[in-house]
């Protein structure tokens, strides 16, 4: 039984009449480009948001958390307009954004849990999908895996703010078990890539900094500013026709633009569009290398994107980038990177199973020497790729 299955029979004295699940998901090569409609490749991992819950025919939410104090309520047709700056804004956003798609009849009453500490994840979306699964099962409603997509991607960046692409929803919804998602996010495109039989093992390692993660309270949205604005400033040196500032976006810029114009562009523009298009290259790459069974040259990759994202997106807190630097001096760790928009949260390594007990030893000693401080909140989880949620 689930720990939010047993809290909710404390709260309501009765058992759930369903359990939503949507796992957490990695992107070992790929990040922060999907909001300027990058290419990504990912993974979902057995681990993930589980929901305990029972329809509420009067058309209230009634949520509680497992790793939050404060209840959150809210009726089905009143969705506050704003929101309200705590844990549950991702819901009532969810909640805003299916109505906006179905009318809602029914609510619910449900208790979350998350089976790993939040931060890096990408744990926003998948309290989003796993809520939305509930409330379109209370009120008879069945979204394809696109619409799925969309609902979320909506709540996230319209509700609560958020400028994200698609790429956590999809990894979300769209993965199987040992494949690897591949996914153009200009055209919603995928292609789910096979284990290859030559492949040699893997698990997944997460590494929790102790530090929690807010993608709202974060510098992710100012970068993705940055980027748009060197993007913006191409699109001007080079007499290409653009319109508004949000609709410019990288992919309808060339490498070779960017290349003719780049130090034009102030330095931190420059560098923000540097690891966009360094990136794009490293996902192709990347899904060739997992094409052929080669998990090393993969990881490696992976590893590159870590380096870039501290050296060009500049992001890590000093937490993160002092594990990232442990990762790679690591035995048994093909690669790995920043999980997530990478200022707080955890780090995600690709590793060869046999070395599981030697790699936790050997980073945890390390890095709790740095900052012996977050020996209380420091953790180490090993993983496998997993099914999507079931919607």
């Amino acid at each position: 039984m689930y720990a939010c299955e047993t809290r909710f029979n404390e709260l309501y004295h009765k058992d759930p009449e369903g359990i939503a699940f949507c796992p957490y998901r990695i992107c070992p090569i790929g990040a922060h480009s999907d909001h300027n409609l990058g290419k990504i490749t990912g993974l979902a991992i057995d681990k993930g948001i589980h929901l305990a819950y029972r329809p509420k025919e009067n058309g209230v939410v009634e949520l509680c958390s497992l790793q939050f104090e404060k209840r959150a309520q809210w009726h089905i047709v009143s969705v506050p307009a704003q929101k309200q700056n705590d844990w549950a804004d991702y819901l009532r956003g969810a909640t805003w954004a299916l109505s906006r798609k179905c009318q809602l009849h029914v609510g619910l009453c449900g208790v979350i849990e998350g089976s790993l500490p939040i931060g890096g994840l990408s744990s926003s979306a998948a309290v989003i999908i796993s809520f939305l699964t509930a409330l379109c099962k209370v009120n008879g409603i069945r979204l394809s895996q696109q619409e799925m997509i969309d609902v979320a991607y909506d709540a996230e960046l319209n509700y609560v703010g958020v400028s994200v692409g698609k790429l956590d929803q999809s990894c979300e919804v769209l993965s199987k078990k040992n494949h690897l998602l591949y996914l153009d996010t200009k055209d919603g495109s995928y292609e789910l890539i096979p284990q290859h039989p030559a492949m040699k093992p893997y698990r997944i390692a997460i590494f929790f900094s102790g530090l929690e993660h807010s993608l709202a309270g974060s510098k992710f949205n100012m970068r993705v500013d940055e980027l748009r604005a060197g993007v913006y400033a191409l699109q001007a040196f080079a007499g290409l026709d653009y319109g508004k500032f949000q609709e410019a976006n990288a992919r309808n810029v060339p490498r070779e633009v960017y290349e003719l114009y780049k130090h034009r562009l102030p330095a931190p523009w420059a560098k923000r569009c540097e690891h966009w298009y360094t990136e794009f290259e490293r996902v192709e790459a990347g899904a060739e290398a997992w094409r052929r069974g080669d998990i090393e040259a993969y990881g490696k990759l992976s590893f590159q994107s870590g380096w870039s994202s501290i050296h060009n997106w500049e992001s890590g807190a000093p937490e993160q980038i002092r594990l990232y630097e442990i990762m790679t001096q690591t035995d048994g760790i093909y690669g790995g990177r920043f999980s997530g928009a990478g200022f707080k949260g955890c780090c995600m390594a690709l590793i060869e199973p046999s070395f599981e007990e030697s790699i936790a030893r050997y980073v945890t000693d390390h890095y709790l020497t740095s900052f012996p401080h977050l020996r209380d909140k420091y953790a180490v989880f090993f993983c496998d790729s997993a099914d999507s949620a079931v919607l």
